[in-house]
């Protein structure tokens, strides 16, 4: 289950070169190519899913099992303080390639990558609401 049309997929197919970490029937493991800080490493399912939603529950599972042995292995590796485990999902959350995946940007005290926000307030009001909607959905 691939998109002819996806650049991920034809990665994880291994029709386009690219370094790779770590190989399963499943996932392939790769540096990006654009990477927020040296070792930034992308998880890519072979079969194509545009995001978390479509992607099955317990293949989600797996991507994030494998985040966790590749973050140790970042660890080790790179010596990193600290690791963000990003996934974004449709463009109003930053996703630019519509194929779902991991990625794993290992981080080091003073770096000056900026990946936050301002935290803002949960009032009661958002809170009564979000609970309600969310236990009656």
């Amino acid at each position: 289950m691939t998109d002819n049309n996806c650049i991920f997929c034809k990665i994880a197919a291994g029709e386009i070169p690219s370094a790779t970490l770590f190989e399963d029937e499943k996932f392939r493991v790769i540096l990006d190519v654009g990477p927020a800080a040296k070792g930034h490493m992308l998880i890519l399912p072979k079969d194509h899913y545009a995001d978390i939603c479509e992607m099955p529950e317990d293949l989600v599972g797996e991507a994030f099992k494998l985040a966790k042995k590749m973050a140790e292995k970042q660890q080790r590796v790179l010596g990193c303080d600290g690791i963000n485990v990003l996934q974004n999902n449709h463009e109003a959350a930053g996703q630019t390639v519509f194929h779902f995946h991991i990625h794993l940007i290992p981080r080091f005290k003073k770096d000056k990558i900026n990946i936050g926000w301002k935290p803002g307030e949960l009032s009661e009001a958002d809170r009564d609401e979000l609970l309600t909607s969310f236990q009656e959905s």
